[in-house]
Parts: C-alpha cells; sequence; structure tokens
C-alpha cells in the first residue's frame, strides 16, 4: 500500500488543474504530514478516478494540488447496488456501523425510525466525515450515499424498484418463550442470500430489542422481503451489521467469485 497521503475533495480531477484545499485537508497536509512543495498526494472525488497529484507552492495555510496523472479509473463494481437500513443506537455504537458500512461497499446508508428505535437524533455531518475516512483509509473510490433519518415504512417506500429486503429477524412466534421460542423462526441468512444474486438488496437491522410484533408481522407480510436468521445468538446492533455485511459481500457482492 502507499505510503502517500490519500484524501478526497470535492473538485474535479483532470491534469494540470489547481485545485484548492479547505482549511482541514490544507492542515492535515501542511501541518500535521508536513508536506511541502513537490511532495505527492493520492486524491479522488468519486467521478473521476483516483489521481496522483503534486503539492504547490502554499497560499498562506492554504495548500494547493495540481494533479499530474490517472491511477485508477472510475470504475464500478459488478455487484448489484446494497443499502443499509438500521436504527441508530448509541453515539459510539452507531458510528461504528456507519465506518464498517462504507468499509464493507454499502452505496447507501440510511438510518430509520422503528418503534424500539432509542437514538431519535443523528448528525449526518458527523456520518458524512466518518464515512469519508473510512473511504479514504481503505482505497474506496467514492463516498456511500448517507440519508437523514426517516421512518421504516417511508424508507421502505422509497427503495429502488426490484430491491430485496433482507430482513434480519431473530424472533420466533411462540409468545411468552424466550426471544420467540423456536418455532417460526427465519431461514440462515447464508441460505437466503444465496439464492438472491444479482438482485439489488437492502439490508434491514433493527435496534435493541429489536421489532415490535406489528413491525415484524408487517416486514415478513411485505413483498420483497426476505427475513433470515443470523445465528442461534442474539447479536448486538453493530455486530449484526457487519455480520450481514460481511454475508453478503461474500455470497452476492465483490468478494464474491461470480
Amino acid at each position: 500500500m502507499s505510503s502517500q497521503p490519500r484524501l478526497y475533495i470535492k473538485a474535479d480531477l483532470k491534469p494540470d488543474a489547481e485545485v484548492r484545499l479547505d482549511d482541514e485537508a490544507s492542515k492535515y497536509l501542511l501541518r500535521v504530514m508536513r508536506l511541502s512543495q513537490g511532495d505527492k498526494v493520492r486524491v479522488f472525488n468519486g467521478r473521476d478516478g483516483e489521481w496522483l497529484a503534486e503539492l504547490a507552492a502554499p497560499e498562506g495555510k492554504q495548500a494547493i494540488l495540481m494533479p499530474v496523472e490517472q491511477m485508477r479509473p472510475q470504475t464500478g463494481t459488478e455487484a448489484p447496488p446494497l443499502t443499509l437500513l438500521f436504527a441508530p443506537v448509541k453515539k459510539s455504537e452507531t458510528d461504528f456501523i456507519v465506518e464498517k458500512a462504507t468499509e464493507l461497499g454499502v452505496q447507501t446508508i440510511q438510518p430509520v425510525v422503528t418503534q424500539f428505535t432509542q437514538t431519535r437524533t443523528v448528525r449526518l455531518d458527523r456520518f458524512n466525515k466518518i464515512a469519508l475516512e473510512a473511504a479514504e483509509q481503505t482505497e474506496r473510490l467514492d463516498l456511500p450515499d448517507i440519508h437523514e433519518l426517516t421512518g421504516l415504512d417511508k424508507a421502505l417506500d422509497a427503495l429502488p424498484s426490484g430491491t430485496v429486503v433482507i430482513f434480519c429477524d431473530e424472533a420466533g412466534d411462540e409468545e411468552g418463550k424466550p426471544w420467540g421460542g423456536e418455532i417460526g423462526r427465519a431461514r440462515s441468512a447464508a441460505s437466503v442470500i444465496g439464492s438472491l444474486k444479482g438482485q439489488p438488496a437492502a439490508i434491514l437491522i433493527g435496534p435493541e430489542g429489536g421489532f415490535s410484533p406489528e413491525e415484524r408481522a408487517h416486514l415478513r407480510s411485505r413483498e420483497g422481503t426476505q427475513p433470515v436468521s443470523l445465528g442461534p445468538r442474539i447479536l448486538r446492533a453493530e455486530t449484526a451489521v457487519v455480520s450481514a455485511l460481511t454475508l453478503w459481500q461474500a455470497i452476492c457482492g465483490d468478494w464474491s467469485e461470480a
């Protein structure tokens, strides 16, 4: 892996087209990394691929980059698009979810409000910063689209036509038994996901405490929704996100062989 700094920028990238960095990026290159005129930086903007750029003479505290050559074209993955729908949890755990979803190649991140959601405010600016840093560190060429918190039904209705909802549902149907007993439990996630190759998907993860009986019944009756189980243990929300995304990428996504 290259030791050169790697930055996401918003400006267009083309040969010798001057790019003036904002205060934060300038401070990072000039004061934290202590780069000087002539040093190289890798940059990407989600549109023009990845470029090698050279640091020009700074103007005061502002760093200026000059793109030199394209290192990687902006190629998309052949895997179908993947959306993450999740109910926000505690701050650090929610930050972890956004970071790992970016690392694992999610194209759209949609926080949702469910009946048992305890955290009902999110900071989109913070999510975008976390995703940006994760993309820079993991060689990703784009950033995920991160949407404002919205109700579950509204988020489901907004999914592109043909999107299969992979509903991570650990409950059974036996009232009064711990976590619903064993009757009515969903099929294993691996077996269900294996039947969805080539289809755009949205993975749905609930909050601490899971989904209400009404939500669960609605989701199970919804056309295009596939309930799945992530195993015999009840996972924390952030663990469930990583587990489900890993399975999907390994079976249907850009980790799979076909």
